[in-house]
């Protein structure tokens, strides 16, 4: 795709932007030989000969995953720390918001670069899940975003499904959902670590020139090399994954080669910084000391040729300096996620040299507060796929008689949804013992509040779908207990064991999770139980678990080793089965105790 122009008409905001002299800008004036800033803003003394530095603004997100609305609950608040110490929540997200807050931003930049770090799409509320992610791309169109990286949940639905959502045109089994044929994204979608088994070629485009007199930014993305083992079989199927650090070197080299000498690679692959709070000082006490995380590794050994990394997938938020393999330090970013935040960095670009000085990089997160005017479009947009999902979205399925969180080592919603694959699992087979669930699969708490009218403690199918979006099916399978405890083992152990994917239960399982250890020995294989008796490793469990688990995913090999396979109705399908069963207006669930699992810590 050519690059396309990056100053853009755009409709004015009735808000007025307040233009601040940027601390990039700043920085760049002290450089070495560096223009005025008098000069560098467009002064009179040489109207036409561009300055030698030039600031570059780049504003990024990560993980949108569809969420064109404000998300619901804990999902759309982002945590602030205040200047005595003390925090504060702030509610924020909402496309109709983010549109307003990036065209404000852009005002008065006019070298200005939009990019995201992957999962546009994929794990979507209805308003977009229900339309193969369709919506997400007009409204990401409608946004200016200039280019993407793929995430893993870009491959939910296959590379078929992702080469449509890029280039356009009517779903395959679904059609056309309105009587405008759907044209796809107008950016770029990069994929230079996913190759096809069969040629050995990327599947998308590797790399994207953004460009404006005479300012060359390359963008190269890649997703985590580990996409085949959180995605299904079927969504990898023909694909290969390479390694991030490897693949954004080789493409840099190709880049440099080209004449582009700054470059921003776009990850989707993530760290863990030591607070949860969005302006977090992650350089303290010394650059990048507060995070962790695959992105440090990753960080440290990307060529010290490319400038900055935008990443994701982790769902954090982290503005921090990683040193690259020379020993300077690089910028390193993400927003959150669901469209909470959007990450503003400065580049300083260096006419004479083609590259970024990056001494003056300088790059905040902002809260995309609601607070702000809705844009127009977008208000419409969202009225228009509201309408054609209300027949569906809408129906009352269940009642509940207060918020169940999905938060926690183990959740309330947690709980609650491996309660009613437990009981699909009975209605499939009466010996059913017992069913995990995924964290990873709970995309959004129930709230009691109502969301749309529909009354308080009301759950309707578009609630309950954005719980849960993904379509697996609930498998059967038989394992004996020694595998069960296994599995539970692998929770904290090999892929998990520095971030911990702790499965949640039904009702009658409980353990005891040891946080004080390390490794397998976390789980306590002796605490193991079911219904007050300890698991018998010789014995066969019937467990019920999603597809998604029945085939090894989130690195629970032993639960893809399962025997005696039956395969039930899709995971949203049991939980609207379970709430409509077990709730009424006059008898609501109550958020369970989540009280399963022991954690000593």
């Amino acid at each position: 795709m050519p690059a396309r122009a990056p100053h853009r008409s755009r409709r004015p905001l009735a808000a007025a932007a307040v233009v601040v002299a940027t601390a990039g800008a700043l920085a760049a004036a002290a450089l070495p030989g560096s223009a005025s800033a008098h000069e560098r803003h467009g002064g009179h003394h040489h109207p036409h000969a561009p300055s030698r530095y030039q600031d570059v603004q780049l504003l990024s997100f990560n993980d949108l995953h569809g969420n064109l609305e404000p998300p619901a609950g804990s999902s759309g608040r982002v945590t602030e720390t205040q200047p005595d110490g003390t925090t504060k929540t702030i509610d924020a997200g909402g496309v109709e918001y983010l549109a307003t807050h990036l065209r404000q931003a852009r005002k008065g930049n006019p070298y200005s670069i939009t990019a995201a770090g992957g999962d546009m799409v994929g794990a979507s509320p209805l308003i977009s899940g229900l339309f193969h992610d369709e919506p997400t791309i007009e409204a990401l169109n409608k946004l200016d975003l200039d280019v993407t990286s793929v995430g893993n949940h870009e491959f939910d639905e296959g590379a078929t499904e992702l080469a449509r959502l890029q280039n356009g045109g009517c779903h395959p089994t679904d059609g056309c959902y309105t009587d405008k044929r759907f044209k796809g994204a107008d950016f770029p979608y990069l994929a230079a670590n996913v190759l096809k088994e069969k040629t050995g070629k990327p599947l998308l485009k590797p790399y994207w020139v953004w460009k404006k007199n005479g300012v060359k930014v390359g963008f190269i993305g890649v997703t985590l090399e580990g996409t085949p083992d959180i995605v299904s079989a079927e969504g990898v199927k023909g694909l290969k994954f390479k390694d991030e650090v490897e693949t954004i070197n080789k493409y840099a080299k190709e880049l440099q080669h080209q004449g582009v000498k700054s470059i921003v690679a776009l990850i989707h692959e993530g760290g863990f910084p030591a607070s949860a709070s969005y302006n977090y000082d992650c350089d303290s006490p010394g650059a990048g000391d507060g995070i962790s995380g695959p992105i440090v590794d990753i960080a440290k050994h990307v060529s010290p040729s490319v400038d900055a990394l935008v990443t994701g997938h982790t769902h954090n938020a982290y503005v921090c300096s990683i040193d690259d393999p020379a020993g300077h330090p690089r910028m390193v970013t993400s927003a959150a996620s669901f469209g909470r935040l959007y990450t503003d960095t400065t580049l300083t670009y260096d006419r004479k040299t083609g590259d970024i000085a990056r001494t003056s990089v300088k790059s905040a997160n902002r809260v995309v507060t609601r607070d702000v005017p809705k844009a127009p479009d977008m208000t419409r947009l969202i009225t228009k796929w509201n309408a054609l999902a209300a027949p569906i979205g809408d129906k009352a399925i269940g009642y509940i008689s207060g918020d169940i969180g999905n938060t926690g080592t183990e959740s309330p919603l947690g709980d609650l949804i491996a309660d009613a694959q437990l009981a699909h699992g009975k209605t499939l087979d009466p010996g059913t013992d017992l069913a995990l669930m995924n964290p990873g699969g709970i995309r959004a708490p129930l709230t009691y509040a109502a969301k749309a009218g529909e009354g308080d403690g009301v759950v309707t199918y578009a609630e309950a779908f954005t719980v849960q979006p993904f379509a697996n099916t609930v498998n059967l399978q038989d394992f004996t207990g020694a595998q069960l405890v296994q599995a539970l083992k692998e929770q904290v152990s090999g892929p998990n064991e520095a971030a911990p994917k702790v499965l949640q239960v039904s009702g009658g399982l409980t353990y005891t999770l040891d946080l004080t250890k390390s490794g397998a020995d976390r789980v306590v294989a002796a605490s193991v139980k079911l219904d007050g008796a300890p698991i018998d490793p010789a014995a066969t469990y019937r467990v019920a678990t999603n597809s998604f688990l029945a085939g090894g995913g989130d690195g629970f090999t032993t639960l893809g080793q399962g025997t005696n396979d039956l395969v039930g109705d899709d995971d949203l399908a049991a939980l609207e089965q379970y709430l409509t069963a077990n709730s009424s207006a006059g008898d609501p669930i109550a958020p369970p105790a989540a009280d399963r699992i022991t954690v000593l810590r």
